[in-house]
């Protein structure tokens, strides 16, 4: 509950006073199992206070009529019919094939109706797990079309926009010829088609790359990339794995089979999968800027998987090329690339550094105009009181199969959602965010983590830092936390990014332990809950009342009224042998 329900890994963070409510209270070994996570998770100079709800049953529903008050003093309407109006209402339920949504696959549909005393019509009503599903005719669904797409202009998804926009053609860069040697092998190049994975840290370099081959004269339909990820394309590769790594690592095994397998319709003369060891970064005074070793050695294990029993690349008639890549140091980032190229596209070594410095130019250029969007909609929030949503995640999270749809359920609400990687860097809103720490000594720049991290060697954990302090310092901004399972760079952050948010009074989210598996009906839950406290959070900012209000909480009287864990007696249906769990707490004398 503590770690996949509410994200609180230490549960001092909630406060010391804690109060466990709903049904399975009633079962004592649950209280125990809560009771010992609270003592293996609690991190703080207190001594916590666990009491249990005196009414635990009834705790939601009475917490739901508390809402219901409050939203019935708000909008002063009520579409309640009244309970005499339900003792005469009769009802319907179907679910089978003709109820199947074609875009969720989940609908029920149900008929109301009531007795010939009432004049009241029989009426359908429809429960989705979408908004299409829940329309009837074309002319609704063409409305939430409309909608969606005009949700989209007046707030943007940076997340999916740089996901799409990513992988489009890059034209060669202003002013810029091609050389007389790359004129004289245009024919031969024109010929060279390149596989490339849509995986890893390429959602953040893709632009480069792509110019890079275009400025070498390699035609941009010539650059086949893989698909998005699914659950279904991970299937069908599944069995290649040898290791176990992380999912955005494995993942990319189906991607290299889906470019082995377009290999028989059209042929691909390399796939190029590159081994990043040092990234490029903004941020300033880190020790490091380097890439996770597991997404690093990715490349060779898939190459590994791929020659285990079959050379797959040799059947397909495919050279594998995997350098590896300094970003960091441009003059070695040349040699690495004239390398690992010179002999498929013959190349010389001017011609390779041009195409080098126009690939960073295009990145550059990819980066500032998104840089110059979120600015303005960051402007928009100041302006109106709204919020936004930043993703504090790796390139690889605006994979829309690897951050769960999270996103866009979040986008459908009305929220603008910001990548940690493409904020805003103007001088004068940076010297507003970070300027007072400037002049308090903390930090040397505004793009400085070293005060709150010093191991800053990690490029995606350094860039998170920072996006969490920036939405720290922005009142306007509320950050969403994605992780995977098995990523040891988060395992050392995620704790540090959950202080820096709370420092700032405010809510923070998170989605850790992120796989294969996609829990649709859990994510919408949560999105849901993640809508009321951000609704609350709008109008606190609105009404001047952020940060400065308390946090309600549990009263001392209140809560020794209610009783202690302790007080729960022995129930006559528990086993009279063997050890019982609350016994077993007592004798060791735990200490609440």
């Amino acid at each position: 509950m503590f770690l996949y329900v509410a994200g609180v890994s230490n549960v001092a963070s909630l406060g010391s006073r804690i109060v466990l409510q709903g049904g399975t209270q009633k079962n004592l070994s649950v209280v125990k199992a809560e009771v010992d996570f609270i003592r293996a998770h609690y991190h703080g100079a207190e001594i916590p206070e666990v009491a249990i709800h005196p009414n635990c049953c009834e705790a939601g529903a009475i917490g739901a009529a508390l809402e219901a008050v409050e939203n019935r003093r708000s909008q002063k309407a009520s579409s309640f019919p009244g309970f005499e109006f339900l003792d005469r209402l009769n009802y319907s339920i179907s679910r089978d094939e003709s109820t199947r949504c074609h875009f969720c696959t989940n609908r029920t549909f149900v008929e109301l109706s009531t007795d010939a005393r009432s004049a009241c019509e029989s009426k359908r009503v429809i429960i989705a797990n979408c908004e299409r599903g829940e329309t009837e005719n074309s002319d609704e669904l063409r409305k939430i079309g409309k909608a969606w797409y005009e949700l989209r202009q007046s707030s943007p998804n940076y997340v999916q926009a740089a996901a799409e926009k990513l992988w489009l053609p890059v034209q060669c860069a202003p002013g810029t010829s091609l050389s007389s040697r790359a004129k004289s092998k245009t024919h031969l190049r024109a010929q060279i088609r390149i596989g490339i994975p849509r995986v890893l840290n390429l959602y953040a370099y893709a632009p480069l790359f792509s110019a890079y081959f275009v400025n070498l004269g390699i035609p941009a339909r010539n650059l086949h990339y893989s698909h998005y990820s699914t659950p279904e394309r991970y299937q069908q590769a599944a069995g290649f794995s040898a290791i176990d790594p992380c999912f955005p690592s494995k993942v990319a095994l189906a991607h290299i089979y889906e470019l082995l397998q377009h290999c028989q319709k059209d042929p691909l003369n390399a796939i190029f999968f590159l081994m990043f060891d040092v990234l490029t970064s903004p941020l300033e005074h880190c020790v490091g800027s380097n890439a996770c070793p597991c997404g690093a050695a990715t490349p060779e294990a898939v190459k590994a998987a791929f020659y285990r029993k079959v050379n797959w690349f040799q059947k397909a008639g495919v050279q594998y090329l995997n350098p590896v890549l300094d970003l960091s140091d441009r003059d070695l980032f040349k040699y690495q690339m004239f390398k690992c190229w010179k002999d498929l596209l013959h190349l010389d070594w001017e011609e390779n550094a041009r195409a080098v410095d126009a690939a960073f130019a295009a990145h550059s250029n990819f980066e500032a105009e998104f840089r110059s969007q979120t600015r303005q909609t960051l402007d928009n929030l100041e302006h109106t009181g709204q919020i936004g949503l930043v993703m504090l995640g790796c390139p690889y999270h605006h994979d829309p199969g690897l951050n769960q749809g999270i996103f866009e359920e979040l986008h459908r609400l009305g929220y603008p959602i910001f990548s940690q990687g493409l904020l805003p860097l103007d001088a004068d809103l940076l010297d507003r965010l970070f300027g007072p720490d400037i002049k308090a000594g903390l930090i040397r720049s505004p793009l400085d983590i070293s005060d709150v991290w010093k191991n800053t060697s990690s490029a995606n954990s350094n860039h998170k830092i920072w996006a969490a302090k920036f939405v720290a310092r922005h009142l306007n901004l509320i950050s969403v936390e994605l992780s995977n399972f098995k990523c040891g760079h988060d395992a050392f952050i995620s704790r540090l990014i959950e202080r820096i948010i709370a420092a700032s009074g405010k809510p923070h989210f998170s989605f850790r332990d992120l796989d294969e598996n996609r829990p649709i009906s859990s994510i919408r839950i949560r999105v849901e809950t993640m809508h009321y406290f951000l609704k609350h959070y709008r109008e606190q900012l609105k009404g001047n009342l952020l940060v400065t209000q308390p946090r309600p909480a549990v009263t001392r009287g209140e809560l020794s009224a209610m009783p202690n864990w302790r007080d729960f007696q022995i129930l006559p249906e528990w086993p009279t042998t063997g050890a019982n769990p609350i016994s077993s707490a007592k004798q060791e004398g735990v200490q609440l």
